[in-house]
């Protein structure tokens, strides 16, 4: 059965600070991701009549300088350096309307998408969780080798094939995220648990409201 999407929903662009600990009012310890959020500002947005999907735009952090075809694009706005699109169904926001911290209440359900953290050309066993071969019975230099990837000598490797590569520097999505403090002062939220992607990463934080959600 496929639930009721709610149109309202709250994004975000901000910074990953730093993972600390909140106590609550119980005495209980959460751990937590800072981000910093500036104020941001939308400079577009997307319709199905003229783009063929609804979409909000939104900028944020200064630039040292813009470009041309940036500056026209932001045309009497304040300069931005980082756009990013969030996906809606219906907005009632406008160009130049200004989003903060405090479009978001502690409690609320956030996904926060990021990219993880570059780990460089790693094995199998490290990428992909392998077990590895066995150190004795006449198996010599084989303990961390991926085995068999093909199905005969001369067969292709199919597309896919988990083998060693590249490890990390992707998009991640961590969903379902809950956001236990706002500061206004200070343009933070507090999110509970880990999000992707080292200090000072680009993070998109939006809601769960609004999203399309499975359910039994």
């Amino acid at each position: 059965m496929l639930a009721q999407s709610i149109s309202s929903m709250a994004f975000i662009i901000g910074r990953k600070i730093e993972m600390t600990q909140l106590f609550k009012d119980d005495g209980t310890v959460v751990a937590v991701t800072l981000v910093k959020a500036e104020p941001n500002v939308v400079t577009q947005i997307r319709t199905a009549d003229t783009d063929g999907y609804s979409a909000v735009q939104i900028g944020s952090e200064k630039p040292k300088r813009l470009k041309k075809p940036q500056a026209g694009h932001l045309k009497d706005l304040p300069e931005v350096r980082t756009l990013r699109e969030f996906r809606v169904t219906e907005t009632s926001l406008s160009r130049g309307d200004v989003l903060d911290v405090t479009t978001f209440e502690p409690g609320a359900k956030v996904d926060v998408v990021g990219v993880s953290k570059g780990r460089g050309f790693a094995g199998v066993m490290k990428r992909h969780n392998f077990k590895g071969g066995q150190a004795t019975h006449g198996n010599k230099d084989q303990q961390r080798m991926p085995g068999s990837v093909a199905s005969h000598p001369q067969g292709k490797v199919i597309k896919g094939q988990r083998m060693a590569g590249q490890m990390g520097n992707q998009r991640v999505t961590v969903k379902n995220l809950e956001v236990v403090s706002v500061d206004a002062d200070n343009n933070t939220i507090a999110i509970k648990g880990a999000v992707p992607g080292a200090r000072g990463g680009l993070l998109m934080i939006t809601t769960r409201e609004g999203k399309t959600v499975w359910q039994k």
